[in-house]
């Protein structure tokens, strides 16, 4: 899935970030492993929230702070993790990380993912969400994505 260039958007508010992302997740088709980075707020799950509107998933999308991994249903399964409390090898492994990487048929959305660098797949979509100009401005990098949105 590399691609050399990334791309860039910019979004103006939480349900323009949602738009976006829904139309990434019209475009998935399983396998992919999409890694987060961005600071607290900066709207990952409102992100993860789009996803499932593109995959046609319905039901509350909620960061995964304190369960580590949320399971979601649509056209694919959605795995949603949240890595910000991982620290280690350990810990990694005792989530299930590395069995859900296995299943070709799920997608997984990875939250805090700089936290487990070592261990994302090579061909890991990248998504980096910073804050743009005005309070709900964003500025969302993709790197790795191969295709349009």
């Amino acid at each position: 899935m590399a691609c050399s260039e990334p791309l860039r958007f910019v979004t103006n508010s939480p349900r323009e970030t949602q738009a976006l992302a829904a139309r990434l997740g019209e475009k998935l088709k399983g396998g992919e492993v999409l890694a987060f980075t961005g600071g607290m707020g900066m709207g990952k799950t409102a992100f993860t929230r789009g996803l499932m509107e593109g995959l046609g998933g319905g039901g509350e999308v909620s960061s995964p702070t304190f369960a580590i991994v949320n399971e979601y249903q649509g056209r694919l399964t959605v795995d949603h993790f949240d890595m910000y409390r991982i620290s280690g090898w350990e810990d990694l492994y005792s989530t299930g990380f590395f069995d859900y990487l296995e299943d070709p048929g799920r997608v997984l959305v990875i939250e805090w993912s700089e936290n487990i660098e070592g261990a994302l797949p090579e061909d890991a979509v990248r998504i980096h969400i910073a804050p743009g100009e005005g309070e709900t401005q964003r500025v969302i990098t993709l790197q790795g994505w191969k295709g349009e949105l």
